[in-house]
């Protein structure tokens, strides 16, 4: 009887077994709202995430979280009018809190994330991630780092030089976080925003993950200039770096920064110009946090994977097609270089078509992908761009 119970208890239960079954979500980290420079209120974005199949959503105002009381004039301007008609129809005048001044002003006062995030989150659906981002600067240079799922407010930490007020914020971000034992993560914003951040800046940094690698603002500058490199250049050259310093690999995110929900134009900040795609085992900041800090996610302005994968040092993908549009696959990396020379980021591998793998061998540093559809952005961030997705890289 004893040696039966033992064999019982040495088999082990399908439920134990079992990895959870993980699932892609949408969600966005990057966006504004009325309680800083955004023309919307909270709950009206919400609502337009939620109705275009995003599953997650963090509203990033500038050094602000929406705990407060904060009340804000409805301007004339006919648009923001009619939007303040809209939302007033669309929540009702029991939810909408409002007054007038003595100059016939209407004000109104913005509900708390406490108040409208029972309105949206579902579980298993939707969710909110309270965000703030932290908006600094050196000298009049800016210095915009995100902060996700953050519990309290950070203000912005200063410091002596570019480098060093990242560095001061995304200390702070990782000591809220040892703090409060809560998930939460920083993304460097924009760095070619006004021109704020460098390479050699980002260079110096300690436990940076994530940055944007598109930001959907029209004043981002993603392509660089004459004098200036992109974004995605300065992601591989971020990398070789990083690498050589033996520090860990640095992730590039996808946001459209919106700010503007009432005018949909080119000069507009709009939603649904950016986002990332993560692959987790359920829709809670540490599910989405942990899938992240793995890699396990891409950016995107609208192409979508069917598959994913990285074994046997074998980055694999498909493309989730749609009908009439066609696809290139680049596979961009690095090699080692003899002597003292620098490894330069180079294209290993260029596929037409939907799907397409490429084999990692000891000579290379790191691989990621980039994916160009011949469908043309809706409402691009700048003319000409077509829909685009960068995989995560990764390494030997």
């Amino acid at each position: 009887m004893f040696r039966l119970f033992l064999i019982i208890l040495l088999i082990p239960t399908t439920a134990q077994t079992q990895s959870p079954e993980l699932k892609w979500f949408k969600g966005n980290t990057h966006t504004h709202s009325l309680w800083s420079d955004g023309d919307d209120f909270p709950e009206m974005i919400m609502d337009w995430y939620k109705t275009h199949g995003y599953d997650f959503i963090s509203l990033s105002d500038h050094n602000i979280l929406a705990d407060q009381e904060k009340w804000v004039k409805i301007p004339t301007h006919p648009f923001r009018q009619r939007r303040f008609k809209e939302y007033l129809e669309k929540f009702g005048k029991d939810w909408v809190e409002q007054k007038t001044d003595s100059a016939g002003n209407i004000l109104v006062r913005l509900k708390m994330l406490s108040e409208y995030k029972p309105l949206f989150e579902e579980k298993d659906k939707f969710l909110i991630m309270q965000a703030e981002e932290i908006t600094d600067k050196f000298e009049k240079k800016p210095v915009h780092i995100g902060a996700v799922n953050v519990q309290e407010l950070i203000k912005p930490q200063g410091g002596n030089s570019v480098a060093e007020v990242m560095q001061n914020n995304l200390d702070a971000v990782k000591a809220q976080r040892e703090r409060t034992l809560q998930p939460m993560f920083a993304h460097i914003n924009h760095p070619n925003f006004m021109w704020g951040v460098t390479l050699a800046d980002m260079m110096e940094l300690k436990g940076e993950r994530f940055f944007e690698v598109y930001n959907g603002h029209p004043h981002v500058h993603n392509y660089g200039d004459s004098t200036t490199i992109g974004m995605e250049e300065l992601w591989d050259r971020l990398l070789i770096h990083y690498i050589g310093q033996g520090k860990e690999l640095v992730y590039g995110l996808a946001t459209d920064d919106a700010h503007h929900f009432i005018e949909f134009n080119a000069a507009s900040s709009n939603p649904g110009r950016g986002w990332i795609m993560v692959r987790a085992a359920a829709l809670t900041p540490t599910a989405l946090i942990a899938a992240m800090e793995k890699g396990d996610f891409y950016a995107t302005t609208g192409v979508e994977l069917s598959k994913l994968s990285f074994s046997n040092r074998k980055l694999e993908l498909a493309i989730d097609e749609e009908a009439g549009e066609a696809y290139v696959i680049q596979f961009w990396g690095a090699r080692k270089a003899k002597g003292n020379k620098v490894p330069q980021a180079v294209l290993l591998k260029e596929v037409r078509g939907t799907k397409a793998g490429f084999k990692m061998r000891k000579k290379h540093l790191y691989i990621r992908a980039k994916i160009v559809s011949s469908k043309p952005k809706e409402n691009p961030y700048a003319e000409g761009d077509m829909e685009t997705a960068w995989t995560q890289p990764v390494r030997f």
